[in-house]
């Protein structure tokens, strides 16, 4: 079946059998391996997407889901020239990483909460996180990575 979406600014028309999953349509078809995939079965988030603009889990959905779909990965979440999205440059100052596997996942559920939730809270964010999971940190650069990239997000 052919499905026809956009992903990260940039029209797409691309052949793919109908059980595929979106996950599979972004890393081997497309080659855009920042989302990651850790459980297959939507429990950790690591392969969280932006679909028209909210937060998926991008293994629990079918390519032909997306179908007219705008779909934005992590490659695609940095501007043109390179610069830095606010919530990645969060991440990067408050070192809110260790291994780095979940948190293609983490920027990109960060970045829908800070939009729905602007000026959340430490509890806040930590139950809005609770689909992402993370095995190296207590969470707490994290927490405060999201909060000053949604106060950058708000200046932008």
């Amino acid at each position: 079946m052919q499905v026809e979406l956009k992903i990260n600014g940039k029209a797409q028309q691309l052949d793919v059998p109908p059980h595929t999953l979106l996950v599979q349509l972004i890393r081997e078809k497309l080659q855009l391996t920042g989302t990651h995939v850790g459980c297959d079965t939507a429990q950790c988030g690591a392969c969280t997407v932006l679909m028209n603009g909210h937060a998926v889990k991008s293994c629990n959905v079918l390519a032909a889901q997306a179908q007219g779909a705008d779909i934005t990965t992590i490659e695609g979440l940095a501007a043109a020239d390179g610069t830095m999205h606010p919530m990645q440059a969060a991440f990067k100052d408050c070192h809110g990483l260790q291994c780095g596997f979940c948190t293609t996942g983490m920027v990109m559920s960060a970045v829908d909460l800070c939009k729905k939730h602007p000026g959340a809270g430490e509890g806040e964010i930590r139950e809005l996180l609770e689909g992402n999971l993370c095995r190296c940190t207590g969470y707490q650069n994290i927490v405060r990575a999201v909060q000053q990239g949604g106060q950058a997000m708000k200046a932008a």
